[in-house]
């Protein structure tokens, strides 16, 4: 047995094929991230990766729709993301495949 602790891991993406990481693998990848209320995120998008999102807790905005805890969606590749923190957000990603460097940042 194993264990890690997510403090060791970047900015809380555990499993991918990236270091650190739980489990190396490029099938995909899982994070646990936390965002702050009026945390600014730069819109982005992916153009391999499909993106999970469940948001565990909080609200949020993203492409002009309120989301609450309970909520599943997903971000398809080249779908443009731009998450905007209403309260306190903590959500499990899932990305797919595992394609570091996949991460487009919109200029706004």
């Amino acid at each position: 047995m194993e264990i890690k602790r997510i403090e060791e891991m970047t900015r809380g993406w555990f499993i991918g094929n990236f270091n650190p990481s739980v489990f190396k693998t490029e099938d995909f990848e899982v994070g646990y991230l936390v965002h702050k209320k009026g945390e600014y995120w730069q819109p982005h998008y992916h153009i391999k990766a499909t993106e999970i999102n469940y948001l565990i807790r909080g609200r949020m905005k993203i492409k002009d729709r309120e989301l609450t805890a309970g909520d599943i969606f997903i971000i398809f590749p080249y779908e443009i993301a731009n998450p905007e923190f209403i309260e306190d957000c903590e959500l499990i990603v899932v990305k797919t495949p595992s394609v570091p460097g996949d991460k487009y940042n919109i200029e706004e």
